[in-house]
């Protein structure tokens, strides 16, 4: 019994990912596409990053803002594209529980960050469109410092390290909710922990986000056209990038309670959605929806063809 025990927990240290379309001779190819993609997530927020780094006029609150929620955006990708191609060429895709937990971790501290951070934008542009003569008092260096400490610190915590698994296959092709399948018994504590975590990394930003539009919004609509224009130019990119994030999030919560019921072409295309679309989303919107940033592009890329 004892070595039966031992050779449970032996083989539950590893976790089968279930998520990979068969690949047999087309293996290079989803290899080499992938690598694509994850260099062209670097380029795409590498690029942004660096213009707002490097020109002193996008040196305000909102583009550091931007620059950070940018750099956010990589960091999740490092800590899921590696495995992932190094998965495309193995036999078998396999993961450590250890590291199967660091990566869930990383991608709720990532989701938090990134929610907050589109928040402290929310905040930074009421303060800019409704209150424009308290603006540089209130922004401030060390505020905006503060809040970008504050956005790293915005973490989630893992209490799952020490659940008892029952089997070790995983509908994924990387570690989120879904790992909270392989539980033999849904713990009371950790539901209560998750719905906590859930009204601290997303709904206290996300409300907090559309009350600031929705003032925002009830400001302009009594202003001049000149003044809804302006406001619209600055705050659409960030309402199309909460919106995306949000429904994204809000779908990946949702397949982890329903488990099995949920079609596994559904999962693998939403877990593409989250390892491409979004990281080359953010990018894309403040790139070309961003006038300042968008001149700065426009500049670089007709330097780069001469």
């Amino acid at each position: 019994e004892h070595s039966k025990r031992f050779m449970d927990e032996v083989n539950i240290t590893y976790i089968t990912l279930n998520g990979y379309v068969e690949m047999n001779r087309l293996k290079y190819l989803y290899f080499t596409v992938m690598l694509m993609v994850y260099i062209l997530i670097f380029l795409c927020n590498g690029t942004v990053f660096y213009i707002i780094c490097f020109h002193k006029n996008l040196h305000e609150p909102m583009y550091i803002f931007i620059a950070a929620l940018l750099f956010n955006s990589v960091v999740y990708s490092t800590t899921v594209y590696p495995k992932l191609l190094i998965d495309f060429l193995s036999e078998r895709q396999i993961i450590t529980y250890s590291s199967c937990i660091i990566q869930l971790f990383i991608f709720y501290s990532v989701a938090g960050t990134e929610f907050f951070l589109l928040a402290v934008m929310a905040f930074d542009r009421y303060v800019s469109i409704c209150k424009p003569l308290r603006y540089p008092t209130i922004m401030r260096k060390t505020t905006v410092t503060s809040l970008l400490v504050l956005a790293c610190l915005w973490r989630g915590s893992i209490l799952i390290s020490k659940a008892q698994l029952c089997h070790s296959d995983l509908d994924g092709i990387f570690c989120n909710n879904g790992i909270f399948t392989l539980h033999c018994v849904k713990s009371r504590a950790l539901t209560i922990f998750g719905i906590f975590s859930l009204l601290d990394l997303v709904m206290l930003p996300v409300l907090f986000t559309i009350f600031t539009y929705t003032k925002i919004l009830i400001i302009s609509y009594k202003s001049s056209k000149a003044f809804r224009r302006k406001a619209a130019e600055t705050c659409v990119p960030h309402l199309l990038v909460l919106i995306n994030f949000s429904y994204l999030s809000i779908f990946e919560v949702v397949i982890a309670r329903v488990e099995s019921d949920f079609p596994k072409p559904a999962r693998f295309v939403l877990a593409l959605q989250l390892l491409v679309f979004q990281p080359l989303f953010n990018p894309f919107i403040y790139g070309l929806k961003m006038k300042e940033i968008s001149k700065h592009l426009k500049k670089l890329l007709s330097f780069s063809k001469i």
